[in-house]
């Protein structure tokens, strides 16, 4: 912990600076030259920080500004969704999210939740897998092929008996997802819950995210899911526009 937090003064240190020296690091973070480089190292390593060789200045790198881009764009998403999210929540009745892809999973960035709501659990900042929810097949469905490999080697857990476990399966359901433009998920992760999804498109065209609604099977049964769809597709076409894509 002690690394990180130095290494995380030495990125506030160059923001102030703008650029600084191994003496004037280590001098600021009161540790030994040799401390302050090590740290600088692994930082430039990662492109946080960049170093002119002219001068031996270090500044901060544009690895921060991917990661800043990532930030920015998961806040843009939950900011633009969440008047929409409680448009449709209150049409439909049911829990509207919006999910965004992490690593090899979903999380759920926003939600609101219709007055039919049967269960008040918050799901943002939630993950889930992305083979078992209407949002993760979005999402999956659109990821770069090394992501949807790593899902397939790993085996997909199976959380109900309606979980899709087979990769050649899911393959198909994900080619079947891009092709009518959603994806559902019929009690595959908890058992009762039915949910549907679209995805969310920022300025060129790249998903950013899923928007979906899930509620009980009792009320979202499977054969009113595709009706329901229209209206998952419209309003986030709708969000997508607020985010900059043209289509």
């Amino acid at each position: 912990m002690q690394s990180v937090d130095r290494a995380v003064s030495v990125l506030e240190s160059l923001a102030r600076h703008g650029e600084a020296g191994v003496t004037e690091i280590a001098d600021e973070l009161g540790v030994h030259k040799s401390t302050a480089f090590r740290l600088l190292g692994a930082l430039e390593n990662r492109g946080l920080v960049t170093q002119a060789r002219e001068r031996g200045k270090y500044s901060l790198g544009a690895g921060l500004l991917r990661l800043a881009g990532a930030a920015a764009g998961r806040l843009d998403i939950a900011q633009e969704s969440a008047p929409l999210c409680r448009a449709l929540a209150d049409e439909i009745g049911d829990t509207v999210n919006v999910a965004v892809l992490d690593d090899d999973a979903a999380v759920n960035v926003a939600q609101a939740r219709g007055a039919a709501s049967v269960t008040s659990y918050n799901w943002i900042g939630r993950r889930t897998p992305l083979h078992a929810t209407s949002s993760g097949k979005v999402l999956l469905a659109h990821a770069p092929a090394a992501v949807r490999e790593r899902v397939y080697a790993a085996g997909p857990t199976a959380y109900t008996p309606h979980t899709v476990t087979s990769p050649a399966l899911l393959a198909r359901l994900l080619d079947e997802t891009v092709e009518r433009g959603y994806a559902i998920a019929v009690e595959e992760l908890e058992t009762g819950l039915n949910a549907v999804a679209a995805p969310v498109r920022c300025h060129d065209g790249a998903v950013a995210g899923a928007l979906s609604v899930s509620g009980p099977a009792y009320r979202l049964r499977a054969e009113l899911l595709p009706e329901i769809a229209e209206r998952v597709v419209a309003v986030a076409g709708l969000l997508s526009r607020q985010l900059g894509y043209p289509g």
